[in-house]
């Protein structure tokens, strides 16, 4: 019987120890900030980045092709931010990785599309990921869903909107 209490106070001071020390497996912490891009394509595809921070502070900065160009900030609710750094969680690669023409995920190509560039800063440092969503193929799917949905969970529909078509683009 001893033993067995033994073996018991030990296990429970391991499993305190684990907990106090972060080891919990628990989620990883939300980043500090996420900065979307996108970038051209043959056509009139918007082309902006948007910087959000978990303390509910953005930027959104308008280039091609967005009813907006230039600077813009604005706020965002906890759980927009949540939200968007969710979607794109599963997608979040350690360092960098650059799926595009000549990535083994890039095998049926098709051209003339738009790209986006995820990238998550924390106090850990910075990853990020670059997407052409002309790589077509099941093993994308998520992936371009994910990117193609995040920017709909920010407000910022206003700044990218349908450009006048008779303004001139910068």
């Amino acid at each position: 019987m001893p033993s067995r209490l033994i073996a018991l106070l030990f296990l429970t001071a391991l499993v305190a120890c684990a907990s106090a020390s972060g080891q919990s497996g628990g989620p990883a912490p939300a980043p500090a900030s996420i900065t979307y891009s996108t970038g051209p394509c043959f056509g009139a595809c918007p082309v902006y980045s948007v910087t959000v921070r978990g303390d509910g502070t953005g930027v959104f900065t308008g280039e091609r092709f967005t009813t907006v160009t230039g600077q813009r900030d604005f706020t965002l609710s906890r759980q927009q931010f949540s939200a968007f750094a969710d979607i794109l969680v599963a997608h979040r690669p350690e360092g960098r990785e650059e799926i595009t023409h000549g990535h083994p995920r890039c095998r049926m190509i098709a051209t003339d599309m738009p790209s986006a560039e995820v990238t998550w800063n924390d106090t850990e440092g910075s990853d990020s990921l670059s997407y052409y969503f002309g790589c077509r193929g099941p093993e994308n799917d998520a992936l371009a869903e994910a990117l193609g949905e995040a920017p709909e969970l920010l407000p910022i529909e206003g700044f990218i909107g349908s450009p006048d078509p008779h303004r001139v683009q910068r």
